[in-house]
């Protein structure tokens, strides 16, 4: 039986350390963290936001930066989100975190859209880094993310863009960042899992009918017959030929 203990630890420090990896080329290739910078991350319950936090975390232990790190869970109001097993993780991990709750009825009574969730999740987020001094706002979008966003861009709105690593707002106030931008979803699942994480259930009614669900179903069906598809979406808009471009 120790053996076995000793065999687990280590292959969650080899996972960590793995991924750790990644998210410290993409904070690199990005400029995403600097010395001396406030970091509020946006934590959903979900696998991916705490992985972030946790790789985000250690990190701060070996990087020859210093940044300090926030977590925040925005409550719009559905079912109980696991706060408790949450509370838990985050005291025994070191990681500041609250809770704000936020009511997301739109005023025309109807059910409310993955936009005007997003956009009060988003509306919290920016009020709460202003609060706490925050000038970067972590988000737990992975790779996948990232390519069914061009993809999604493409089919439903006519234009060429994706999830930008690091995106200044606010004449440069305020940043987003995406540290989690080189992994893919399957590698933080399996990370989640073999830590054990808390992970808690999307409870959005809307969930698995969205556009986003239509092009995750499109990509993994292509991801069958042609492996690298996935990675040729996310490097292509680092690789715009605008010779072969229409205009006006």
């Amino acid at each position: 039986m120790p053996a076995f203990k000793k065999t687990d630890v280590h292959r969650k420090k080899e996972r960590q350390k793995f991924l750790s990896k990644k998210v410290g080329r993409a904070i690199a290739d990005y400029g995403m963290i600097e010395d001396g910078d406030k970091v509020l991350v946006g934590v959903s319950g979900g696998k991916d936001s705490l992985a972030l936090c946790k790789i985000l975390w250690d990190r701060k232990a070996f990087v020859p930066i210093r940044y300090d790190l926030l977590a925040l869970h925005v409550d719009l109001g559905y079912a109980d989100p696991g706060q408790g097993a949450w509370k838990r993780f985050f005291e025994e991990q070191g990681i500041p975190f609250y809770i704000r709750r936020k009511t997301v009825v739109p005023q025309d009574g109807q059910a409310p859209t993955c936009f005007w969730c997003a956009w009060n999740r988003r509306r919290v987020l920016f009020e709460e880094a202003k609060k706490h001094g925050c000038n970067k706002i972590a988000l737990g979008h992975h790779k996948d993310d990232i390519v069914e966003t061009i993809l999604m861009n493409l089919f439903f709105e006519g234009e060429i863009s994706a999830m930008a690593p690091n995106q200044e707002l606010f004449r440069g106030q305020l940043r987003i960042i995406r540290p989690l931008a080189y992994i893919e979803e399957r590698e933080i699942s399996r990370f989640t899992r073999l830590m054990g994480f808390p992970v808690v259930r999307c409870e959005c009614p809307n969930a698995g009918r969205t556009q986003r669900a239509v092009v995750k179903k499109i990509v993994a069906q292509l991801q069958r017959t042609a492996p690298g598809v996935k990675s040729n979406i996310f490097r292509s808009l680092q690789r715009i030929k605008k010779d072969y471009l229409l205009s006006p």
